[in-house]
């Protein structure tokens, strides 16, 4: 195992650092995407889905944390069902990450073209996705120390625009705001607002992904993964609160009839300020510190995923090449790149995000029941740490997920259709090329 280490990805990540990613990973959902969640739900129907989708998300983050921990390798998901369930479920689950690791990126550059666009509208939004893609897999190719200690310092200033934004905001709240059309569709608009409600806190299990890349990962996870989450539901309740308090919930989402907007803060903060003061413009240049933090983080914990599925040979050898002198996963992050500008070219973030929503609750659902098995199958597994009221706890977050599910695939069919297609389509071609090439048992 040691060898393995030398040869590996280097280990060199701290609490601060995953905390860093942690909230990285997911921060970009307070700035763009959830207010999607509003023309389908309305304040009352989004807040609702919100609550649910917080239980989920907690409960699942320390259940999350005991496999992390006892397994700290760097699939994530398809390494503990793979333990757990055997190579089929791991592979299901391992397809599921790899969905949303990439497909969740593109729809952040896109944003990060549509900010760029709206301080400079000379530039073209994609060819500014596009850039920003190729630095930062350049960025994480070069090392996780280098990657981890950019992302810490743009999660902070994410953050900290947060705040300020809640600060400039709140003063002009209104409760009429929130309650005025809150509930415009009707119940059923509570369940088709699901996906943007989890947008708020997508992608943060990515932290599982750089466990092996962790100093100590028995100790160092539950404290970054712990302290994202607690950060990251506190950020969610003001930003939502804040930014529809303003002047209600279809300001931040129409730019202009029918149109919907991928920059929902700054339209909240000119109600204020307006469009041409310093305070809209800091909130532009610094709001898009956030959605880099979570494009670059997601890029690098896709990367991890990608680079297991090759290494034990569920996708092309190739891929599973770790830089010889970088220590990095050159190779998957670049593959991910490609497909990821492909999709980012179809220009449809909403069903972008509700495809990589689709991924990431497989995922739960898969690695909620192989936590479950692992506690049945490997009781003598060391578990450094062991998530508070189990069963109760992964129970709930397994139940949130499948409804979620179940309730997504309702309401977006045909995006379900194309998912599990693209997820069918890569099981037929697992079984068909890549077989034969599986390691043994862990």
């Amino acid at each position: 195992m040691e060898a393995q280490n030398k040869e590996g990805l280097k280990k060199a990540l701290t609490p601060l650092m995953l905390w860093g990613l942690g909230v990285g990973y997911v921060i970009s959902g307070m700035y763009f995407g959830w207010n999607l969640g509003l023309e389908k739900g309305g304040t009352l129907g989004l807040a609702i889905a919100t609550l649910f989708i917080i239980v989920l998300y907690i409960t699942f983050t320390f259940s999350y944390s005991e496999l992390a921990c006892a397994i700290p390798k760097a699939g994530g998901v398809f390494d503990y069902a793979d333990r757990a369930l055997g190579k089929d479920a791991g592979f299901i689950a391992g397809m599921a990450q790899n969905i949303e690791f990439v497909f969740a990126p593109p729809a952040i550059a896109f944003a990060i073209g549509a900010y760029f666009n709206l301080a400079v509208p000379q530039l073209d939004i994609v060819w500014v996705a596009i850039t920003a893609y190729v630095i930062f897999t350049l960025l994480n190719i070069y090392g996780v120390k280098a990657a981890a200690t950019f992302e810490l310092i743009v999660t902070f200033l994410a953050v900290v625009e947060l705040l300020i934004f809640a600060g400039v905001t709140l003063p002009h709240f209104q409760s009429e705001n929130l309650t005025r059309n809150a509930l415009p569709n009707g119940w059923s608009g509570v369940f088709a607002a699901l996906p943007f409600a989890i947008w708020f806190f997508l992608g943060i299990e990515g932290v599982a992904n750089v466990a092996e890349e962790t100093v100590n990962p028995q100790k160092d996870i539950l404290k970054g993964f712990g302290s994202a989450i607690i950060t990251l539901v506190v950020l969610c309740v003001i930003t939502f609160v804040a930014a529809i308090g303003v002047n209600g919930w279809e300001a931040i989402v129409y730019k202009s009839a029918g149109v919907t907007s991928d920059s929902p803060l700054p339209m909240a903060m000119a109600n204020i300020v307006g469009d041409n003061s310093l305070l809209f413009h800091m909130l532009l240049t610094v709001g898009l510190f956030g959605l880099v933090a979570s494009f670059h983080g997601l890029m690098l914990a896709g990367g991890r995923s990608t680079l297991e599925f090759g290494k034990i040979g569920y996708a092309p050898k190739f891929i599973g090449k770790v830089h010889p002198k970088f220590q990095t996963p050159a190779n998957a992050l670049v593959v991910n790149m490609l497909i990821g500008i492909l999709i980012l070219l179809t220009g449809k973030t909403t069903e972008i995000i509700t495809i990589a929503v689709f991924g990431a609750l497989t995922l739960y659902v898969i690695a909620m029941v192989s936590l479950i098995v692992l506690r049945k199958k490997e009781p003598e597994l060391h578990r450094p740490f062991k998530v508070p009221f189990y069963p109760v706890s992964p129970v709930l977050a397994l139940i949130i997920a499948v409804v979620s599910l179940l309730a997504m695939t309702y309401y977006n069919w045909m995006l379900a259709l194309i998912y599990f297609l693209l997820m069918l389509v890569a099981f037929i071609g697992y079984k068909l090329f890549y077989q034969n090439n599986l390691r043994g048992p862990l």
